[in-house]
């Protein structure tokens, strides 16, 4: 299996960066520590964002809502990943915990203010790739049984199957979410050149030096940009 990044979406965004962490042979399901971690980088970002008058106007928030309007995104409606995180945190709440993985993923990205991904691997069909939707398309959406059609031209994550996730970094789909029946797990960090890409590689070693104590089994690590844009990843197939 390859992750890779598809030219015309490099064309668009050439300083896309995606860090990722691999594990294989995880022991996912409900973990203290993991949830501790979560609890932990609330904090963090609860500090750092009484530096700023707005979550919006955080660097490695605002970043990433210019490149997804200029994705033909609203962000106002679709606020990608981390800026829905970090909101939830601004207005006193927290990201519940849900398993292991979920919980080290969210730790990650609030930690480091970037948006940070967690899919089971072995729910994928062939590759995987972040990508402009094609005709004929579909996604299946957190918690639904059926799958909806996605109009072509929008930037996802999507296998040889379906699209995982909608609108680049907004919300990801039922059929990759991890579960803790999910051993074979792949985090990816999403950063953009110049403003994110290093607390992105930040963020990724953060993650693969927190996964074995945390979830067990075999972590690899890897990146694809834009001189590197097709990546293995490593698993037991």
């Amino acid at each position: 299996m390859f992750f890779r990044l598809h030219p015309d979406v490099l064309r668009r965004f050439p300083g896309l960066y995606v860090g990722f962490v691999v594990v294989v042979g995880a022991r996912n399901g409900a973990s203290p520590d993991a949830a501790r971690l979560l609890a932990e980088a609330v904090e963090v970002l609860r500090r750092e964002l009484g530096e700023v008058s707005s979550v919006r106007e955080h660097p490695r928030i605002a970043v990433w809502r210019g490149a997804m309007q200029e994705a033909g995104i609203n962000p106002n409606r679709f606020p990608n990943s981390i800026e829905a995180l970090a909101s939830r945190v601004a207005k006193g709440g927290s990201p519940p915990s849900i398993n292991a993985a979920v919980d080290l993923a969210n730790a990650a990205a609030l930690r480091h203010v970037v948006p940070v991904g967690c899919h089971d691997l072995g729910a994928m069909s062939g590759d995987l790739e972040v990508r402009p939707s094609r005709q004929g398309d579909v996604f299946t959406p957190m918690g639904a049984q059926e799958a909806e059609p996605v109009d072509p031209g929008e930037i996802v994550y999507a296998d040889a199957a379906e699209v995982r996730t909608r609108r680049w970094i907004w919300r990801q789909g039922e059929r990759a979410k991890a579960t803790p029946a999910s051993t074979w797990l792949f985090f990816p960090v999403d950063g953009l050149s110049p403003v994110s890409r290093e607390a992105a590689e930040r963020a990724r070693d953060w993650l693969a030096e927190q996964a074995p104590r945390i979830l067990g089994g075999r972590v690899h690590v890897g990146w694809v940009d834009r001189h590197r844009p097709e990546a293995p990843l490593p698993g037991d197939r």
